[in-house]
């Protein structure tokens, strides 16, 4: 039979005391061990990539407010154009002719018409000349 082992109470206090001196005698004692070596198998030296933060501006925001439209209703007409071919025109097709920025496409115009005028366009034809640019 097993010989009977009587275990004694320790108290908290102490228990937590000899915890805390093995914790100092391992701080004191060190770590002996080995590192390993790294093989390098190139004889070109690679700096290693590190962490690259983007740039925060100082001073102030770089965009402060939204750009504004350049191609509002005013700047897509330019002007009515009056010869007298358009004349005929007119009266004959029941047709406006304006001179228009190069950059807008028929739904533009046809808006910018609606909004300055206030006619409702059947239908927009284009012709892009030289001579207007």
């Amino acid at each position: 039979e097993a010989p009977e082992v009587r275990l004694k109470a320790v108290p908290a206090k102490t228990e937590a005391k000899i915890k805390a001196l093995k914790a100092k005698k391992a701080v004191l004692k060190g770590v002996h061990s080995q590192r390993k070596k790294k093989i390098r198998t190139s004889p070109t030296f690679r700096r290693p990539k590190t962490l690259r933060l983007r740039r925060q501006s100082k001073y102030y925001p770089r965009k402060s407010a939204p750009r504004r439209n350049k191609l509002d209703h005013y700047a897509i007409i330019k002007f009515p154009l009056t010869t007298e071919s358009t004349m005929k025109k007119m009266e004959d097709n029941n047709t406006l002719v304006f001179i228009v920025d190069v950059k807008t496409n028929k739904h533009q115009i046809k808006h910018a018409v609606k909004k300055l005028y206030n006619i409702d366009v059947a239908k927009v034809n284009t012709l892009i000349r030289n001579k207007y640019l």
